[in-house]
């Protein structure tokens, strides 16, 4: 039975992630797939640990090989987010999908089946649609923050689990699932074109069957502390 799996926002190269204890069952999730789906801010940018935007990008393409090489029979799906639609990392990355057929690059949403997949950022704006959307990554695409006071205070946020109550203020469930809709209506992917599904990241906010005008939503959250994260599993 072909088998899909969903995920996003592990935010590696962050000193918040916690997503290298999930890489095992990432890697057998793999293992079972045929289709395997990266939804959006897989790393991160701007808040990378290591000393150079070149150095991340170094590290993610290594991380990404490391999978998509090693479960070359699955289909690989690597949904762009804002922290990870860095210039530089989406020009190595487009050069290192070109010699793996097995990787395919989708800069906003891909769509299978009833099925539709975004990285959720779409949520930040009351009326997104796609010439906005693309403004805000452009703007994405070269952030590259290595302040380290922004990383002493978000450590400190994280530790005191403020990041849980400024996700529920900045993204409560009902606004982001209706302007999620509202997005999908205005680039032709709503439920008038047959989408019953929606899976998104981007909020750290998981969601399972959560209902709305007509279409279910699906979210993975985010491996932080004190958040919940699991490996989404799309029905055939």
């Amino acid at each position: 039975m072909h088998r899909t799996f969903f995920v996003s926002d592990l935010h590696l190269c962050s000193r918040r992630s916690q997503a290298p204890r999930y890489e095992p069952a990432i890697h057998a999730a793999a293992a079972r797939a045929g289709t395997f789906i990266l939804g959006g801010d897989i790393f991160d940018f701007r808040w990378s640990t290591l000393p150079s935007a070149d150095e991340t990008v170094r590290h993610a393409i290594r991380w990404l090989d490391d999978l998509v090489a090693s479960h070359a029979h699955c289909d690989f799906h690597f949904i762009q987010g804002n922290h990870d639609c860095n210039r530089r990392f989406i020009s190595a990355l487009e050069s290192y999908s070109a010699a793996r057929p097995n990787l395919h690059v989708h800069p906003y949403i891909l769509r299978q089946g009833s099925n539709v997949f975004l990285h959720g950022d779409a949520a930040d704006h009351p009326a997104m649609c796609a010439g906005r959307l693309k403004k805000r990554r452009d703007h994405w695409s070269h952030d590259e923050s290595r302040s380290q006071v922004r990383h002493v205070l978000y450590d400190l946020a994280v530790t005191a689990r403020l990041h849980r109550l400024a996700g529920k203020v900045a993204h409560p469930r009902r606004r982001v699932v209706h302007r999620i809709l509202g997005y999908l209506n205005r680039i032709q992917q709503g439920p008038a074109s047959g989408v019953e599904h929606v899976y998104f990241g981007h909020t750290h906010d998981a969601l399972e069957n959560y209902r709305y005008r007509g279409l279910t939503f699906h979210n993975p959250g985010a491996p932080m502390a004190g958040l919940k994260f699991r490996i989404v599993e799309v029905p055939q």
